[in-house]
Parts: C-alpha cells; sequence; structure tokens
C-alpha cells in the first residue's frame, strides 16, 4: 500500500515563499504521475500541479508563473515551490498518486482520478 506524507506547509506573508514535500513510502512511484491538489475552507479540492515520469507537467491557471512542481526519484519524493504567495492560496495542501498512470504521459486532473493521497499540509497566507 501506499503512504504518501506532505511537510512545508506553516503561515507566510503575501508575497512569500513556501516548498512542499511529499515523501512516499510502500512502492515506488518514479514511474506515475504525482499531483498536487489543495481545498479551501468551504470550497471543493482542485487541481494545484502534476508532473509525469518523464519530467512533464501540467499547472491550473491560478498557479501559473508562481508555482513549480519538481520530483526526486531517487528519494521518491515530490515537491511544490510556491512562489510569489497570496491569501488566495491559502488552503490544505494534498498530494496524490494515479494509480493508473505508470509510464503515461496522461495527466489527470479530476481528483476521482487520483487513487492514493496524504492527509494534507496546511498553507496560510495573510498578514
Amino acid at each position: 500500500q501506499v503512504q504518501l506524507v506532505e511537510s512545508g506547509g506553516g503561515l507566510v506573508q503575501p508575497g512569500g515563499s513556501l516548498r512542499l514535500s511529499c515523501a512516499a513510502s510502500g512502492r515506488t512511484l518514479s514511474r506515475y504521475v504525482l499531483g498536487w491538489f489543495r481545498q479551501a475552507p468551504g470550497k471543493e479540492r482542485e487541481f494545484v500541479q502534476a508532473i509525469t515520469w518523464s519530467g512533464g507537467t501540467v499547472n491550473a491557471d491560478s498557479v501559473k508563473g508562481r508555482f513549480t512542481i519538481s520530483r526526486d526519484n531517487a528519494k521518491n519524493t515530490v515537491y511544490l515551490q510556491m512562489d510569489s504567495l497570496k491569501p488566495e492560496d491559502t488552503a490544505v495542501y494534498y498530494c496524490a498518486v494515479p494509480a493508473t498512470t505508470r509510464y503515461s504521459d496522461y495527466i489527470p486532473r479530476g481528483s476521482h482520478e487520483y487513487d492514493y493521497w496524504g492527509h494534507g499540509t496546511q498553507v496560510t497566507v495573510s498578514s
């Protein structure tokens, strides 16, 4: 079974940066899509960014040019570098893995397409 553990969240002022990490265990995920989602209070969980096994990425328009996803396959870890943070980025951030994407260049954007989820890490952007 796959376990995902996020870390790196916290409180940051508008315009600041944070780097989230998601460490996986239970299975080597170097050949799968790894994704980040977020959920703000009272809102549905939304897609943020994801990366394929070969390094291709897709991001939501709301984070384009500000967030960068990367992966370290040797560490079985995916990262989300978040710069120029805005108050509307405040949410719980989750990493997730779609089990059907081994060696796939297709990146799902719907949360229902992801099978494994971490417990999330809180990001709060406020002055």
